[in-house]
Order: C-alpha cells, then sequence, then structure tokens
C-alpha cells in the first residue's frame, strides 16, 4: 500500500517538487497524493470485484444448462453483493481529505488506514477461491454449500467495506 502512495509521490513533476517547498502548500500535495493513490487503488480494487460478478453470472448460466434451476437464484444473491460491492468502492468519494478537513491523522492512523485498504484487496482473493469451489462443485452433492459459502463471502465483503467508515471515526474519538 505504501508503495502506490510512494509511486504518486514519485511521480510528480519539477513544477509540483518546487511548489512543495511553498509554505503550507506541502500540505495540500500530500492530501492531494493521498486522494491520487486511494482512487487508483479504489478503481483496481472495483475492477478485480467486476470480474468475480462477471464469473458468477457465467456461473449462473452454467447451472441453467445443468438444471441447477434452483440454486440459480441463490448464486444472484451472492452476484448482487458482489456488484453492491464493486459499485460502493467505485463511488466512494477518493482520498481521506474531508476526514483530514476535521481530524488530524498521524502516520500511524493513515498507515492504519493503508493496511485495511489492503485487507480489503485481499478479500478478492477469498471471493476468486469461493467461484472457484463453485466452478468445481457443478454436478456434485457439494454444489449447494459451495453455493452458500460464496454469498456468505459476497456479504462479508460488503460488510468489510462498511466497517471503513469506523475506521475514520475511531480517529476522532481518539483527539
Amino acid at each position: 500500500m505504501g508503495d502506490l502512495f510512494q509511486q504518486v509521490n514519485d511521480d510528480q513533476d519539477i513544477i509540483k517538487n518546487l511548489m512543495a517547498k511553498i509554505p503550507g502548500f506541502k500540505g495540500y500535495i500530500e492530501r492531494e497524493n493521498r486522494r491520487a493513490s486511494d482512487k487508483v487503488l479504489r478503481e483496481l480494487i472495483a475492477q478485480r470485484y467486476e470480474e468475480a460478478w462477471k464469473r458468477v453470472s457465467s456461473l449462473q448460466r452454467d447451472l441453467v444448462r445443468e438444471g441447477e434451476l434452483i440454486l440459480v437464484g441463490d448464486l444472484e444473491s451472492a452476484a448482487l453483493k458482489l456488484r453492491q460491492f464493486a459499485d460502493r468502492i467505485k463511488t466512494a468519494a477518493y482520498g481521506y481529505s474531508g476526514f483530514f478537513d476535521a481530524v488530524k491523522i498521524n502516520e500511524d492512523e493513515l498507515k492504519a488506514l493503508y493496511e485495511y485498504d489492503l485487507t480489503l484487496m485481499n478479500s478478492v482473493d477469498v471471493i476468486t477461491r469461493a467461484i472457484e469451489n463453485v466452478e468445481t462443485s457443478i454436478g456434485g452433492d457439494g454444489l449447494p454449500a459451495a453455493v452458500r459459502n460464496l454469498t456468505s463471502q459476497a456479504q462479508d465483503s460488503v460488510d468489510l467495506y462498511n466497517r471503513r467508515s469506523e475506521v475514520f471515526l475511531s480517529f476522532g474519538e481518539q483527539q
């Protein structure tokens, strides 16, 4: 996560570097860089969840072909949760600037936010494994359990995203 923020910082042109020397302007640039790195991260997370959603949509067609119509609705629940997660990530405000205005976030807290975002990024790996489990279970007795697991993991992702605001609010309580 730190690499992403560092990359944005390193990619500044010479004018930004010069402007960083102006009193008070450096903090503005740092906030803008945080916002830019947050945007890149969110776009990547949303893209990976959209890919997972497409795979689940494809699995629904496979279930129809296999005659497993009763599980199509259950799989639709997982697909909707994945779509909801991707949409929330894409439409959330970028950066931490709104919270920086009201709450001063120190380096440890910023690190905690980046670690939290990394957890969001890693959650798609759990979803991917659950999708793979459904794929390999088609035609077998374990299919209903695999679909329930995928739906549960998809809900966990939505819940994980919903807890992000709690991370921000806890910083204000520590002040």
